[in-house]
């Protein structure tokens, strides 16, 4: 019996330490972030590929063999300045060819009318025919039409031996080069394009909610992947009204501005401005989101709201609450939320992770 009585004392006596050790328990400090700052609109992104806004593509319009090629892709060119150029021997010849027609013709020319103005006088004086006089009349017509036919061919021969280079028509860089060193080349072909450094556009495709919602003038930006320091402001230019693919329609952003390291291929992402789906949101850092919830949002209809969970301080319990709210976008470092909080709320915001629900917190701060 002395035993029993002992074996539930020391169970007590246990008992009571447990409880002075759980009632000891350090109260987890909480950093909290107070819903108060509201937004009306989202960001949204794209990615997408850095593209010259006009790409000359330019080729001969005569044929010829071709000289030795320089050019290499990403060189810079100035306006005028000579890209390819053919053999010009054969068009030199045809040129001066062309300029002795013109003498051989001239000189015909004044040997008709001098005979045409000796057979009017002649005529005048009546010791010739008028058939002569005919005959010498149209032999001159003729010879004038001669000279003009002369004056025609050095023209084309001329503007031949001009078409035998390609000139730059603008200050721009070398995107590509299908010329071969001297090699037979027909008119028209492709040669070499290029592109003004100054002048980008970016595409993607939308569905059909983000679309609606667009503008021709809607302002953009442009975020260089290998560069992300350097963002870029742009505009909506072109909106297309039919989808490429199923709800996929195209749209167009044109840079309002340039940058010196700016290259057509490079990798960008294009974000967009939109209103939310909500009047208004409240922002959230990015911290405060669950990882075990994540952000759901639906691809398909990307402006619906999507979900997320987290902790919201409850000032009578000094607990935290798990709660599911509706997320409208991300802007930024922020999450935008739409539904599930309401003005003066605070939310956990650091050290989610270590948290549950109902678990009892200490205000850090102030809940700053």
């Amino acid at each position: 019996m002395r035993f029993v009585l002992l074996f539930s004392a020391v169970m007590a006596l246990g008992a009571c330490k447990e409880e002075e050790l759980a009632g000891d328990a350090p109260i987890r400090g909480l950093k909290t972030h107070l819903v108060e700052a509201s937004s009306e609109t989202t960001v949204r992104r794209f990615p997408a590929v850095l593209e010259p806004t006009t790409l000359n593509s330019l080729s001969f319009e005569v044929a010829g063999k071709l000289e030795s090629v320089t050019l290499e892709v990403g060189q810079q060119v100035e306006q005028g300045q000579v890209l390819l150029q053919l053999d010009t021997t054969a068009f030199q010849i045809q040129l001066d060819n062309a300029e002795a027609g013109i003498a051989a013709a001239e000189a015909a020319r004044d040997n008709a009318a001098e005979n045409l103005a000796r057979q009017e006088q002649l005529f005048e004086r009546g010791t010739t025919t008028k058939v002569v006089l005919d005959n010498a009349r149209t032999e001159a017509v003729a010879r004038e039409t001669q000279l003009e036919q002369a004056i025609a061919a050095r023209d084309t021969a001329r503007d031949s031996l001009e078409k035998t280079a390609i000139l730059s028509p603008v200050d721009g860089i070398i995107n590509s080069v299908e010329a071969v060193s001297f090699a037979t080349i027909s008119p028209g072909a492709p040669m070499v394009s290029l592109y003004s450094p100054d002048k980008f556009e970016v595409s993607f495709s939308v569905n059909f909610d983000t679309a609606s919602q667009l503008v021709v003038g809607t302002p953009a930006y442009v975020r260089l992947a290998d560069v992300p320091s350097a963002t870029l402001e742009a505009v909506v230019s072109e909106l297309g009204a039919r989808a490429d693919t199923v709800s996929s329609f195209p749209v167009v952003l044109t840079l309002n501005e340039g940058d010196p390291v700016l290259k057509a291929g490079m990798a960008v992402e294009a974000s967009i401005e939109l209103p939310l789906p909500a009047d208004r949101g409240f922002t959230l850092p990015l911290s405060a989101i669950l990882k075990k919830g994540q952000i759901g949002l639906d691809p398909e209809r990307p402006n619906d709201p999507g979900s997320a969970r987290v902790y919201v301080y409850d000032r009578d319990t000094q607990t935290v609450v798990e709660r599911e709210v509706g997320v409208g976008g991300i802007r930024e470092n922020a999450v935008i939320v739409v539904e599930g909080l309401e003005l003066g709320e605070r939310v956990a915001s650091a050290g989610v992770s270590f948290l549950r629900d109902g678990m009892q917190v200490n205000l850090l701060d102030g809940g700053q």
